[in-house]
């Protein structure tokens, strides 16, 4: 409905309005097209799983929207140079418009209210993209109108409002997967809990040497670096590894754990950052 009044009603700020709700009617879809794509788990072509999948085709397809918005923000500042009113609409085109951006707003309205009380947590992150669908709808058809009964000027500034807005959302969404990606330290609440339910796990643990967290997509790894007993027999300090890993990875934010078993900790850390940085091309 938005797609066809913004063709019949040639307004910017209609079409920079239509493009924020095509772009998260898009992302839902392909939110659910890699749900479905995670729960495909080939263990012999993906060993570990496909839980990335949804932060790399987030990244994508967030890539274009922000690149579509630029195209919006430039048709906008060109009429704006170009400095000539745009055609009138007749009373028909108004009715339409009014109709439909409104009901849209009216439908946008109605899920903010009903994703913001789901006992879903997905549903509820919806609720905040509805709620600014509104305001966009509403500054797209009030640009639209303004800029057709008084200022002409009005309508392309507001799909350049618009356009800017669609422009910094989905490139700050880019920026939020790609770091989630490149493996950022989990937050110090996450490592606190992880540092006492290790300390926690065991009176044999005599020392916590390393607790480390970083993201690898939506949830962490864990690597977890401890010292027990030098006489401490393999079966009782292999059981111990292996529940604290198993404890480890019953937490919602934790995809995988690796515990590591040590006599002592003194010496250098096991894993070290090395300088494998491929040498940049000539």
């Amino acid at each position: 409905m938005q797609i066809y009044a913004t063709v019949r009603s040639g307004s910017l700020a209609i079409a920079a309005s239509t493009l924020d709700s095509l772009l998260d009617l898009l992302a839902g879809g392909i939110l659910w097209f890699t749900h479905l794509s995670m729960k495909n788990i080939n263990i012999y072509k993906y060993p570990i799983g496909k839980l990335r999948v949804q932060p790399v085709g987030i990244i994508i397809f967030a890539a274009v929207m922000a690149t579509l918005g630029f195209l919006v923000l430039i048709e906008a500042v060109e009429e704006l140079i170009k400095n000539e009113p745009s055609e009138k609409m007749t009373a028909e085109k108004f009715v339409w418009l009014y109709a439909i951006m409104l009901t849209a707003t009216v439908v946008k309205l109605a899920l903010w209210f009903y994703c913001r009380s789901s006992g879903n947590k997905i549903v509820r992150a919806y609720a905040k993209d509805h709620y600014f669908d509104v305001i966009t709808n509403i500054v797209g058809l009030v640009a639209a109108v303004l800029g057709d009964k008084f200022y002409w000027w009005i309508d392309p500034v507001g799909a350049i409002i618009l356009a800017v807005y669609t422009i910094s959302n989905w490139s700050r969404t880019v920026i939020d997967n790609a770091v989630s990606l490149v493996g950022q330290s989990a937050s110090p609440e996450v490592l606190q809990k992880l540092t006492y339910l290790v300390i926690r796990h065991d009176p044999k643990i005599k020392r916590v040497d390393t607790v480390r967290a970083y993201t690898f997509g939506a949830l962490h790894f864990v690597e977890v670096d401890i010292e027990l007993p030098e006489d401490l027999p393999l079966k009782e300090a292999h059981a111990i590894g292996e529940s604290l890993q198993i404890k480890i990875e019953e937490l919602l934010e934790v995809e995988r754990a690796f515990v590591h078993l040590d006599f002592e900790c003194d010496h250098k850390p096991e894993h070290s950052v090395p300088s494998k940085i491929p040498n940049s091309p000539p």
